[in-house]
């Protein structure tokens, strides 16, 4: 495990590296650029001590960028993970119902109802819910993360953990503004999640409730829940883990729409304020940011699903 882990890290720290090189060339597409003074790979080592330190340069208005960034990555953060926790809490489920009666109608139901969501397009979708659930209905506030009336402390980034970290009077009051106001976004972002997690669930369900371990386990009179329990779940989760690292990296990229639309004021929608100011050295430390954060998950759910699953391990050792 140790040596498994130790190559996924070892990839990682490559992958880092040119990744900094995409970064490095975008802050050279400023024509004011420090950076230009430099020979190019000279100026490449020059940027990662910086990148080391902890500078990641300036915004166009002076600010540190780093500044900015922890005020915006936590927005997203927030997003996603909300996203995240309800796709797993709708997807493992009907991808289990799937996988358990599959080729049959309620599979099919649910396979073709995943597949015609999963084909809306999610600026569409979110036009659309905004539409019927703020402007018809008025039952979630159209655009923000809270209400700006209230005044809420950053502490850590996250709206929930900073009021409940602050002396702000009728707390649950903005705690239910908050929430509204995240419904819309969440629920636009985790619609291809979802669908993915169905997908993968009930491919990864079906076939080991086709292995002949699960048929012995039914001769032996085991109920139906339990050999799903027991047997069907322990064996089909496992194997689908090192793919959530792709499905975070989906999400990243459906969160730049979803920012825009519903004006969250997260990362994605301060990488197109940037691109559109020309900002480049707010646009490097995003793409920086966003990279980093995507491969760090990528390692993390490998990892995890290695120690879960053993054969990944094999398949490694045999490659030596």
């Amino acid at each position: 495990m140790l040596i498994y882990t130790l190559r996924r890290f070892n990839l990682f720290l490559i992958t880092l590296v040119i990744l900094t090189l995409v970064a490095y060339n975008i802050i050279l597409l400023s024509p004011d650029s420090v950076w230009h003074q430099y020979d190019y790979w000279l100026g490449w080592i020059y940027y990662l001590r910086q990148l080391i330190d902890g500078n990641l340069g300036a915004t166009a208005n002076g600010e540190p960028v780093i500044n900015t960034l922890s005020h915006v990555a936590p927005a997203t953060l927030e997003l996603c993970i909300s996203a995240l926790v309800i796709s797993v809490m709708v997807g493992v489920p009907l991808g289990t119902l799937a996988g358990l009666r599959s080729q049959g109608p309620t599979d099919k139901v649910i396979s073709s109802l995943a597949l015609i969501v999963f084909s809306i397009p999610t600026f569409w979708l979110a036009i659309l819910l905004i539409m019927v659930f703020s402007l018809d209905l008025q039952w979630f506030p159209v655009s923000g993360r809270y209400n700006l009336l209230y005044e809420i402390p950053h502490i850590s980034g996250f709206a929930l953990v900073d009021l409940w970290l602050s002396d702000l009077p009728l707390q649950g009051k903005v705690a239910t503004d908050i929430m509204r106001h995240l419904a819309l976004p969440t629920l636009t972002l985790a619609v291809v999640p979802t669908t993915e997690i169905i997908k993968m669930v009930r491919n990864s369900m079906a076939y080991v409730m086709s292995q002949n371990y699960i048929k012995a386990a039914a001769t032996k009179g085991l109920s139906k829940t339990e050999i799903v329990l027991r047997h069907g779940m322990k064996n089909a989760i496992p194997p689908i883990i090192p793919n959530f690292g792709l499905l975070v990296s989906t999400m990243v990229t459906f969160v730049i729409i979803v920012e825009s639309v519903f004006n969250w004021p997260g990362i994605g929608r301060w990488l197109l304020d940037a691109l559109l100011a020309k900002d480049y050295t707010s646009v490097q430390a995003g793409v920086l940011a966003i990279g980093g954060f995507v491969l760090l998950i990528n390692i993390i759910s490998d990892v995890l699903g290695a120690f879960m699953n053993p054969l990944v391990r094999k398949k490694w050792y045999a490659l030596k």
